[in-house]
């Protein structure tokens, strides 16, 4: 049986995400304010701060934003190709991805005004408005791709790499409330709109995309391009070639 493509589920992906986000989106915009679980993970945030677990997260955070996202997606494409005319596309689909999700984050963000949490109980810098979190959402998108990326490859290690991968974006997300920068739902928010986006670009890329560029998992029973050929080894052959074909005495 031929396996699935990772983009014949997106487009159910993308709606079910898009309207989560929606609906979460119309309820920011209808109560500007903190809603249900807002205050109390910034309270207790703010309550358990030791220096050591803020400079940790300083750090974790600061991978969430500039250049390590987009060097990151690069090497998602590098792992997705298996030419280098894919790997060349994929590197660029990648960056195109994130960075186009950066643009319309932005767009949404203005649209929705939404204020940060109080300044004085912030441990980092921020700027801009609160909803969705750029952080998250950045991150978010870039583990999406480094997952997707190990999936069509498949190599050894596989579950390892993509649960590093997915830690990794989780914990940049969870920093943003830690560091008192962002509610948990403009957290949430960013999961949603990264989940959204990075699986309406996979569909888009399927759909458009000729199928000579599109890298693709390999067909089960297809031997690792470093692994040994399948097959049984027939370890009685005769060593001279001269003798193929012809019957053992007997």
């Amino acid at each position: 049986m031929r396996p699935r493509s990772p983009a014949e589920p997106a487009g159910t992906v993308a709606l079910g995400a898009w309207m989560a986000f929606a609906v979460l989106s119309a309820v920011v915009i209808s109560d500007q304010g903190p809603l249900f679980p807002d205050l109390e993970l910034l309270s207790w945030s703010v309550g358990h701060r030791p220096p050591v677990a803020v400079a940790v997260a300083r750090g974790l955070t600061s991978t969430g934003t500039g250049a390590v996202p987009y060097v990151l997606a690069v090497v998602a494409g590098l792992i997705a190709g298996r030419s280098a005319r894919q790997r060349l596309v994929a590197a660029a689909l990648a960056v195109a991805c994130l960075g186009t999700g950066q643009a319309v984050r932005l767009g949404v963000m203005d649209l929705v005004a939404r204020a940060r949490p109080p300044r004085y109980d912030w441990q980092t810098q921020a700027s801009g408005w609160s909803f969705p979190s750029g952080h998250t959402t950045t991150s978010a998108v870039t583990a999406g791709l480094l997952i997707l990326a190990l999936c069509l490859r498949t190599p050894r290690g596989r579950t390892a790499l993509c649960l590093l991968a997915a830690l990794w974006g989780v914990g940049v997300g969870l920093t943003r409330v830690y560091l008192g920068v962002h509610w948990f739902t403009d957290v949430v928010g960013g999961w949603l709109f990264a989940t959204g986006w990075l699986a309406l670009f996979v569909r888009a890329v399927a759909r458009w995309l000729p199928a000579r560029f599109l890298p693709r998992a390999p067909e089960p029973g297809t031997p690792h391009p470093s692994g040994p050929a399948d097959g049984p080894v027939e370890r009685d052959a005769p060593q001279d070639p001269h003798r193929r074909g012809r019957s053992r005495p007997a």
